[in-house]
This record gives C-alpha cells, sequence and structure tokens, in this order.
C-alpha cells in the first residue's frame, strides 16, 4: 500500500512537473524540424544560385566564342565568258574567264540567279575594254576581280537595294 500512497501522495509542483516534462519533449523535435527546414532552404538557395551562376557562365562562354559566318553559296556564271582584248599588236587575242559568285544569304543567291543575265552583260562590256598587259600579271587580274565585284554589287543595289554579293571569284583565266 505504501506504493498506492507514494503515487497519491505527491505535491502539487511535482503534479505540474511531469505534465510539463512530456510537453518540453516536442520542443527539441519542433526546433530539429526548423533547422533542418533551415537547411534545406539554405541548400535549395545554394543550387539555384549556383545553377544560376553556371548559366550565366555559359552564356558568357557562348557570346565570346567566335561565330561561325553562315555557309558561302556559289553562283557559277556559264558559259564563261570569251571576249577579245583591246590593243592586240599581231593578231587578236582572246580572254577566257569562268567568274563564280559568292554570297551567304540564301534570298540573295535567288536574286543573283534572277539577274545573271543583266550580271553577264554588264561583266562582258568590263571584260572586253581589258588589254592584254593590263592583266598580265597578278596585280591586273586582281584589280579586274575588284572591278568586276563592284560591277555586280552596283547592279545588285540598283535591283534589290542589297550589295547581294560577297565576293566574286575567277575559277579559270586563259589569255591567248
Amino acid at each position: 500500500m505504501a506504493t498506492a500512497a507514494d503515487k497519491n501522495s505527491r505535491t502539487p509542483a511535482q503534479k505540474s512537473a511531469a505534465p510539463a516534462a512530456k510537453g518540453g519533449s516536442k520542443l527539441p523535435l519542433i526546433i530539429s524540424a526548423v533547422a533542418v527546414l533551415a537547411a534545406a532552404g539554405a541548400g535549395g538557395g545554394w543550387y539555384w544560385s549556383s545553377s544560376k551562376a553556371a548559366a550565366a557562365e555559359h552564356a558568357a562562354a557562348e557570346a565570346a566564342k567566335p561565330k561561325l559566318p553562315a555557309p558561302a553559296q556559289y553562283l557559277a556564271l556559264e558559259p564563261p565568258f570569251v571576249v577579245n582584248l583591246n590593243g592586240a599588236t599581231g593578231g587578236p587575242q582572246y580572254l577566257q574567264v569562268e567568274i563564280q559568285l559568292m554570297t551567304r544569304d540564301a534570298v540573295a543567291l535567288s536574286d543573283l540567279e534572277r539577274h545573271a543575265p543583266a550580271i553577264r552583260a554588264r561583266l562582258l562590256m568590263l571584260l572586253a575594254q581589258q588589254d592584254a598587259q593590263g592583266i598580265a600579271d597578278r596585280a591586273g587580274k586582281e584589280k579586274l576581280q575588284a572591278q568586276a565585284l563592284a560591277e555586280v554589287r552596283k547592279l545588285m543595289r540598283a535591283e534589290t537595294g542589297k550589295p547581294g554579293v560577297e565576293d566574286l571569284l575567277f575559277t579559270s583565266f586563259v589569255t591567248q
């Protein structure tokens, strides 16, 4: 019976301490949950900021990379140009030249194809004005090439508002 009396003989301070001890065990659980949530939030924030930084670094690397130009597209002006050269001594001299136009724009390529007859006419007039001595060396050929490119660009600007051609190439050049 002493044990039964001991259970019932607790003082009021002892009775209130027992329930406080049971309620106090929830406090460490709540603190632990808050700590876990805070750690998860910090980790998520770090992940989000580091992924954003990685994306920014990737974008900066892409911007710093040299951009490759669009692929070149060529238009061969067929058949080859054949003209008499000026100032021929000792008989007629001829120039036969194959020309290709280069662009990087598909629309410009179709414009060049559409205006090919006018381009051929202008280039024939330019080539027919040449003399054998003026185009005998590399400098003369390069000068003629630059003049031909300027003629094509001038025509294309008049017809389309854009130069349309990036380069003009002599793919065959024969004088006789």
